[in-house]
């Protein structure tokens, strides 16, 4: 599976963000409209552009305006800058820039790898994204995070994360929590949140 969403070679299902995509090219496609609510290298952003194509739409949030120019210059080489708009607010602001209903919302918690350390997601932040990400999902959409633990102040975002989730209705709300068996306990997992139809 390459940055684009395209599938020839399948990518091996080593961590959740591979996890994350393989469900993300299953229940997003041509003319969807999504959020990154942290897009940090662009990576995700990329992926998602190539999914919904030119008629969809992505929103990429990032605290850290290198980050966001870097991934507009990745977007420019790969052609998908039309169908995405780049915005320098975090994610707790996600609600002042996105009132179209989304298909998806995708977040991958902790640090940029390569940056700064100390400018991880926190708690507060990301619950209040997750709230408002729950009230711009149409019936059937998605929420997926990769939660990373091991950083501080990764245990206790997990957590609160984790917490949260489990408090949400069913049947409204379809929660899954993913992780890899043969892995050490603070690897990156997956959580799915699907707002039942």
């Amino acid at each position: 599976m390459n940055e684009t969403g395209n599938s020839r070679n399948p990518e091996p299902l080593r961590g959740p963000v591979a996890l994350c995509r393989l469900i993300l090219q299953q229940r997003v496609g041509t003319g969807c409209k999504v959020a990154d609510a942290t897009c940090g290298n662009g990576k995700d952003t990329i992926f998602l552009a190539g999914i919904v194509g030119e008629r969809g739409r992505v929103w990429s949030f990032d605290i850290d305006k290198n980050a966001l120019e870097a991934t507009g210059e990745k977007l420019r080489q790969h052609s998908l800058s039309s169908a995405v708009e780049l915005v320098h607010a975090g994610h707790e602001r996600l609600g002042e820039f996105i009132s179209e209903p989304l298909d998806a919302v995708v977040f991958n918690l902790g640090y940029l790898p390569g940056g700064v350390k100390s400018t991880v997601t926190r708690p507060e932040t990301t619950l209040s994204a997750l709230e408002q990400s729950l009230g711009l999902l149409v019936p059937g959409g998605i929420v997926l995070l990769t939660v990373y633990t091991g950083h501080p102040g990764g245990d206790e975002e997990g957590r609160a994360v984790d917490e949260w989730a489990a408090r949400l209705p069913s049947p409204g709300y379809n929660v899954w929590r993913s992780s890899l068996l043969n892995r050490r306990a603070d690897a990156p997992y997956l959580v799915m949140i699907e707002k039942a139809v």
